[in-house]
């Protein structure tokens, strides 16, 4: 398998790569540095790009070498958890506008079809610009799209879409038209490359036309002519499965009549990292280049961060053996006392969903943070029955790699309505937020000191499901059952 990486991972995944036997192509120039190693320009099989929150890491490409890819992102650590991709880029599906917005519309695509074939099947959202179609579009409307680029689950992005079809991509792309174009700004470069086609003796099918890419300006002619093939095999595949399709299909209540996707040129999958995940690929990353404790950790939290690691290890030969510097992480980037933090609850399906701002009210050098939120009236908190009234106090107290955490809720007069505890990955608190994912189960000690486990069985369907995998399931029944004897 070829893979092309990038972003915050890249040194430790290219060492990934490496030792199972895989090569990296079209490697940046500091890996280039760090690798005694062949790096060739052939087409990759799959590329590995890090999320833009920098979380985790996307990988689309061939089917075979995603599949690969997974095995391997996954086996980072405990808390590395994957989903596949419903909209990987170059998917074409039909799809129906459902709302028009400032800059484009919104656009609900039909990604899976129904084993009993009654036309119901599972759909997701993506975002179509008005600038990438030719005709208007209203709510309603039928429309026939690509995926540009595909978003993350735990994000609040959609796919973005568009109204034309392209084949292939990184040396040289193929889309509809005449001619050829060279998206390089070197002249020479592209006076060369505009001329490849006759050289190579090689003719887009019908209909359209090259697009060469500039990482085609340092590749040699034998991986054009691979790229080039890629992208006219790719090209025809579409043609015959948008031929197929015929129309732009059509909605039937609230599902599209047609099996959808039409075509599926690539697969992709989406991988987060949690804090045990990102110190194991501080060893690997270790092993080929200088590397301080917490590395990934601290570059996943800011770009200012990011670039204080870069310097910190540029600066100075960092300790290996030494401990996460958490209190010099939060004194230079924060969160400090007074700050505003979010609660960022990851679902093992891949959501992420926010609980809301609390306040700092402490931080401690040991990994300590504490939280408070006051509470609006009305309802009642999960799993302790209790009324919940305005003016409430919820005290959450995060402990950085930690395993759970302890949410206290108290009335206005500081009398304790509970104690909800949270059975997680390991808690990271980043500048902004202190993220995690909720392993369902969960234990609650009530006003009375009475002490229950609770939400077992989402775990275990989560686990059927294979959303939480049989070791994680089982590390988060054992934090469970230590808790509820603890308290």
């Amino acid at each position: 398998m070829k893979a092309r990486v990038r972003g915050i991972y890249a040194t430790a995944l290219t060492e990934v790569l490496l030792d199972a036997g895989h090569e990296v192509v079209d490697a940046s120039p500091p890996i280039r540095r760090r690798f005694d190693a062949e790096f060739g320009s052939d087409p990759p099989d799959a590329r590995i790009a890090t999320t833009e929150d920098r979380q985790g890491v996307g990988a689309h490409g061939d089917p075979e070498a995603v599949a690969a890819l997974r095995d391997l992102l996954t086996g980072a650590g405990l808390d590395a958890l994957a989903w596949a991709d419903p909209t990987p880029p170059g998917t074409v599906l039909d799809g129906e506008v459902t709302e028009t917005l400032g800059g484009g519309a919104a656009v609900r695509l039909r990604v899976g079809g129904s084993e009993s074939g009654d036309g119901a099947g599972e759909t997701a959202e993506g975002y179509l610009p008005y600038g990438s179609v030719d005709d208007r579009v209203e709510t309603g409307d039928s429309v026939r799209v690509q995926v540009r680029e595909s978003a993350a689950p735990w994000t609040d992005r959609r796919p973005e879409l568009d109204g034309s079809l392209r084949a292939g991509g990184g040396l040289v792309a193929l889309e509809p038209g005449s001619g050829t174009r060279v998206d390089v700004r070197n002249d020479e470069a592209a006076r060369e490359l505009s001329g490849m086609l006759d050289l190579l003796g090689l003719e887009p099918p019908d209909g359209w036309r090259a697009v060469w890419k500039p990482p085609a300006v340092d590749a040699d002619t034998e991986a054009l002519e691979a790229g080039l093939d890629r992208a006219v095999a790719a090209a025809e595949g579409l043609d015959d499965a948008v031929d197929a399709a015929g129309g732009a299909g059509v909605l039937d209540g609230s599902d599209l009549v047609r099996e959808a996707p039409l075509a599926t040129p690539n697969a992709g999958v989406w991988v987060w990292f949690g804090r045990e995940s990102r110190f194991a690929l501080d060893d690997r990353r270790r092993e080929v280049a200088a590397t301080m404790p917490g590395h990934h950790r601290v570059k996943a939290g800011s770009a200012d961060a990011s670039a204080g690691v870069d310097l910190a290890e540029a600066l100075c030969e960092p300790d290996p053996d030494a401990a996460f510097p958490f209190g010099v992480v939060t004194d230079a980037f924060g969160p400090a006392e007074g700050d505003a933090l979010r609660l960022e609850h990851g679902k093992p399906d891949g959501r992420l969903i926010t609980l809301g701002e609390a306040t700092v009210t402490a931080v401690d050098a040991d990994g300590s943070v504490t939280v408070e939120r006051e509470m609006t009236g009305g309802g009642t908190y999960d799993g302790l029955d209790v009324p919940r009234e305005a003016g409430d106090v919820a005290e959450t107290s995060l402990k950085e790699g930690r395993w759970w955490y302890p949410t206290t809720y108290r009335g206005r007069d500081g009398a304790v309505r509970g104690t909800y505890v949270n059975v997680c990955t390991p808690v990271e608190v980043f500048p902004n937020a202190a993220r995690y994912v909720d392993l369902h189960v969960d234990v609650v000690k009530r006003p009375d000191g009475s002490v229950e486990r609770v939400d077992d069985d989402e775990l275990r369907e989560a686990e059927a499901a294979g959303e939480v995998p049989e070791p994680l399931a089982e590390k988060a029944r054992s934090v469970a059952s230590a808790l509820e004897n603890a308290l």
